[in-house]
């Protein structure tokens, strides 16, 4: 079937033109222990009640966390990590009638589906565990069952940042806790993850409080620094399991590139919806990942739309699948998939993580997800064991996209990002300290567990808030000071940014969303078009004192598009190196995002342009900066000697760089574009040169450019390459306009960029 789908695309012009290359996975075979695996009866029976032999990664897991070490399991999807822990923590808990086990994981979508299948053995095995789930949707007449009875609990982040203050009322739990399991662990990362790191340190204390001591059992994707990650998020030492012994049928992936050829209206949206009716037409059951909530929605109606009148009655068997659904919406949707009764899904990456949904035929991920873990998740969902699957990834017109799509041996080869998480942003330590001095108070010895570099850090900012009198010192320990009787710090402390006082976004009287100073500032300015969940709504409001957004909807064909100026100050330098005539440099810096204007946009053309009068962003972060050796500058007066404005550009050039370097960062350090900042200056102040800055786009930072710095090499040479071998002639969005798109581009010169890059590869690289 494959094959011949693989036939049709070489025999059909619009197809063949557009595939840049098909990489051929091969199948891999199953292999399972050899070893004698004793359990007690009820989970023995299970096993042989269905089917299931254990491959050789699940029995070292299950030897592993039989010894008592914590363990990492980093192997890709579908190869069985949900049974590599739940069968040692069953066999524990059945053979410890007293034990606990707590079950942590990013999303509710997952904690209700990991549920379901522990209920089942529970039920079948007679184990009375009493496995249950306890987030913010669980009925309040079931909480106190729970607290008292069940011994295995699922829950999320978000949830367990807001039960540790209660931890009396699981006084029982805690004494007991013998594992604590972290799925889908490489969510965790940037300020998520630092967030987390904090919490799980919160968390331990709570155990120790109440003479526990748990295991931690770590799932995650294929990582390039699982030992180091979990070291970070947890602070413990760790047994690594990858060596995968699932079987798999073998892949077809295809690098497909709606840009590769001269079009009118080249449309990635339009190709994916073009793909999906041929696979489904040919009865490939395939799952297309979208970018958004909207182009979900509108890819599957548009494909119901368009395939009414096939005969096979195919439009009845396509749905979108996104997060807002309900619980029972999705729950059907995730049953009629894996009964094969729904031949084809559209859905953002909320069906990337773990969700059981069986395997499918075909996957289509429209533009790359931003990390090479999330695409390799993705394309995960296809392909039984033994069976051939297709994986489709089309290219956005962005430099990272067209990249893979020019060099496909760098995406096939590469090994996995780097997952960061950084315990030395001061922010998100107070933050925490905070919550923890209200949980119990800390004592002087308890300073260490915190995981910052510098424990002097740590004594400082409790003296700090001591003086502030937000804690208080009495019997050698530090306990929060409450002002008031609601008055509780983990309602402040935001897991998911830094900034503990997010902006709320209202419509009329109707709560939408809410987001950080940074977004409301780049996205919920007034007059600006605010998009929320497939809906426009024009913003008529932004009360930055009281931190609330109002919006007004409305059915607009236009958007908005802020632009920021940037100024950077050297604050401390802690790193330098020097090759050649290029300084590199790592250290603290004070910068100051001023959104001075924004641009109307319509249909693509920016039609009108509008003063902002916003206050300056001002913070204290971290970043790399190197400065331009000055025989380049030299060589470049030379080739733009013709410009009337050298020094426009010059900078034009210099920005080229900064663009392509922030738009490739990303594939060597997992995170997100607005994750990172950068500014361009022909002549700074602090290095009396030319200098390109690149920083954490967060208060304090988060350990991301750091990461690049020590990774610049490779930084330089992917952005050479990338801009060298873009067809465009004088720049374009897939190679030095900006990513970001809030920078001011009008100088930009392709050729002066490549001049530059070529220039530091050849120094750095050579």
């Amino acid at each position: 079937m494959i094959n011949d789908i693989l036939d049709y695309f070489q025999n059909k012009k619009w197809y063949r033109d557009r595939i840049e290359h098909i990489e051929v996975i091969p199948a891999r075979h199953a292999r399972y222990t050899i070893s004698k695996v004793e359990l007690p009866t009820p989970l023995q029976e299970y096993l042989k009640n269905h089917k299931i032999k254990l491959y050789t990664h699940q029995y070292e897991s299950l030897k592993h966390i039989r010894n008592q070490e914590n363990v990492i399991i980093t192997t890709p999807t579908a190869s069985g990590k949900t049974l590599s822990f739940t069968l040692p923590v069953l066999e524990n808990l059945a053979n410890n009638k007293d034990n606990t086990a707590l079950y942590i994981y990013p999303t509710k979508a997952l904690a209700n589906d990991q549920l379901k299948s522990i209920l089942e053995i529970d039920s079948e095995c007679g184990l009375n565990i009493h496995p249950a789930k306890y987030d913010g949707d669980t009925p309040q007449s079931k909480r106190p069952e729970i607290k008292e009875k069940s011994r295995l609990v699922i829950t999320n982040p978000y949830e367990l940042h807001l039960i540790l203050p209660w931890h009396k009322q699981w006084k029982r739990f805690f004494e007991n806790i013998k594992y604590i399991i972290i799925d889908e662990a490489h969510q965790y990362r940037g300020v998520f993850g630092s967030n987390m790191a904090f919490l799980i340190r919160r968390l331990k204390r709570i155990c120790k409080h109440y003479g526990s001591d748990p295991q931690f059992i770590i799932s995650t994707a294929t990582l390039a620094n699982p030992m180091e990650f979990g070291e970070k998020l947890t602070g413990m030492d760790f047994k690594i399991v990858n060596d995968n012994g699932s079987p798999s049928g073998k892949k077809y992936f295809i690098f497909f590139n709606p840009y590769a050829v001269e079009s009118k209206n080249p449309s990635i949206h339009n190709d994916t919806l073009r793909l999906f009716k041929t696979f489904l037409k040919r009865d490939l059951q395939t799952i297309c990942f979208e970018i958004s909530r909207k182009m979900a929605e509108v890819v599957a109606l548009r494909a119901k739309n368009e395939l009414k009148n096939d005969k096979s009655g195919i439009s009845n068997k396509i749905t979108a699948y996104r997060a807002g659904y309900t619980v029972e919406e999705r729950k059907r949707i995730e049953d009629q998939l894996k009964e094969g009764k729904i031949k084809g899904i559209v859905t953002t990456n909320a069906l990337e993580l773990g969700i059981d949904i069986g395997s499918l035929d075909s996957v289509i991920i429209s533009g790359y997800p931003g990390t090479l873990i999330s695409t390799w998740q993705q394309a995960g969902r296809a392909g039984r064991s033994n069976q051939e699957s297709l994986i489709t990834l089309l290219a956005f017109h962005n430099p990272l996209d067209q990249y893979f799509m020019k060099h496909p041996e760098q995406f096939f080869s590469k090994s996995h990002e780097h997952a960061i998480i950084d315990l030395n942003n001061q922010e998100i330590l107070r933050g925490h300290l905070k919550c923890a001095a209200y949980e119990l108070p800390i004592k002087y010895d308890e300073t260490d567990s915190f995981g910052f570099d510098d424990q002097g850090i740590v004594f400082d900012e409790i003296s700090e808030m001591e003086t502030n009198n937000v804690l208080k010192y009495r019997n050698d320990q530090w306990a929060y000071q409450q002002k008031s009787y609601d008055d509780n710090p983990n309602f402040k402390v935001n897991l998911s940014d830094v900034m503990s006082e997010p902006f709320m976004v209202f419509n009329g009287n109707t709560f939408l969303e809410e987001m950080s100073q940074k977004q409301a500032f780049r996205e919920a300015h007034e007059d600006a078009v605010l998009i929320h969940n497939g809906d426009t709504y024009i913003v008529r409001q932004l009360d930055i004192s009281n931190r609330h957004v109002y919006v007004k909807k409305e059915d607009l064909n236009y958007y908005t598009q802020t632009h920021k100026e940037v100024d950077v100050k050297i604050l401390k330098e802690e790193y330098n190196k020097k090759i050649a005539n290029v300084k590199l440099s790592y250290g603290n810096l004070n910068v100051t995002e001023k959104y001075d204007r924004f641009n109307i946009i319509k249909f693509s053309k920016i039609t009108a342009s509008k003063k902002l009068n916003l206050p300056p962003l001002n913070f204290k972060t971290n970043g790399f900066w190197f400065t331009i050796p000055y025989e380049i500058k030299e060589s470049l007066e030379v080739y733009l000697s013709g410009e009337e404005k050298f020094m426009d550009a010059y900078r034009g050039c210099l920005q080229g760089v900064e663009n392509v370097m922030l738009a490739v960062t990303p594939f060597h350090v997992m995170c997100d574009y607005y994750d990172l900042g950068g500014v361009t200056k022909n002549m700074h102040e602090d290095t009396m040169n030319s200098t390109i800055f690149i920083y954490d786009g967060f208060e304090g930072g988060v350990g991301l450019s750091k990461k690049a710095y020590k990774l610049f090499n490779n930084i330089i040479k992917m952005a050479y390459e990338l801009v060298r071998d873009c067809d465009c002639e004088s720049g374009c969005p897939a190679c030095i306009y900006s990513s970001q798109q809030q920078s001011d581009d009008k100088y930009l010169n392709k050729e002066g960029t490549l001049m530059i890059l070529e220039s530091l590869n050849k120094i750095l690289n050579n």
